[in-house]
């Protein structure tokens, strides 16, 4: 329907000792947070990735909502690494 390719990029998932953490050992929402941003700067997705391969694009996660959702982290920290106008419309 929106001619969007799928495309799977590890670089944008947490690993799954930070998604185990925050999920099945109900760990903190500020502490994934944390982890997870802490690991995008490690990967260096800011250099990795191609600001246009957001252009007209769609990230997904398995929560149904955008409160406690990586791609809200995701998309936050793009915007300040690449210094661009991102706009987030939750679906």
């Amino acid at each position: 329907v929106g001619e969007i390719e799928y495309l799977y990029e590890p670089l944008l998932a947490p690993t799954k000792e930070i998604l185990d953490n925050y999920k099945k050992q109900k760990g903190s929402w500020e502490e994934y947070e944390n982890r997870f941003i802490d690991l995008m700067g490690s990967r260096k997705i800011e250099d990795k990735l191609d600001p246009e391969i957001l252009s007209d694009g769609c990230l997904l996660c398995s929560e149904a909502k955008p409160h406690n959702c990586h791609r809200t982290l995701v998309s936050k920290y793009l915007k300040e690494k690449w210094n661009q106008s991102i706009q987030v419309i939750h679906l």
